[in-house]
């Protein structure tokens, strides 16, 4: 069995200190802090699903930051979100396609459900940070023809 997330995790920030990368170091130990909070809220340790929804979750803040630096012509600023998104990026299964993502909302819709919150109920924890929950709403509405 593969090593837990929080555990790979920890290993690349060690590996980010001795080798000085410093925005591998800051950005592994500022999510790092993030999962702790996330567990003392939890009040227990933390398992994949946790460190992963922690991942999605700042993963998600550092697109969205980028964007914003892009429109306010700060470039620089943009990359160096980019740079720390690739970096926890790594630590997540691969984003699914629009295509796959279609497929699923037909094999849902197929089953039975043809509503709107029953549809995202079962998909969004088959995509949970392997696809953007407002692109998944907008798919569901196609494929229900709202």
């Amino acid at each position: 069995m593969s090593q837990p997330l929080k555990a790979q995790l920890e290993a690349q920030l060690t590996a980010a200190r001795k080798s000085r990368d410093k925005l591998r170091t800051t950005v592994l130990s500022s999510t790092l802090a993030e999962l702790r909070n996330a567990e003392i809220e939890a009040g227990g340790t933390a398992d994949d699903e946790m460190v992963k929804r922690v991942l999605t979750r700042a993963l998600k803040q550092r697109r969205e930051a980028a964007e914003q630096m892009r429109v306010g012509g700060r470039e620089e600023l943009a990359e160096r979100e980019e740079q720390e998104a690739e970096i926890l990026g790594v630590f997540l299964p691969p984003p699914l396609s629009e295509y796959e993502v279609r497929e699923m909302v037909r094999e849902i819709v197929a089953a039975g459900a043809s509503q709107m919150g029953a549809v995202m109920g079962r998909l969004m924890p088959r995509i949970q940070g392997r696809f953007d929950g407002r692109e998944a709403n907008r798919i569901v509405r196609e494929e229900l023809g709202d």
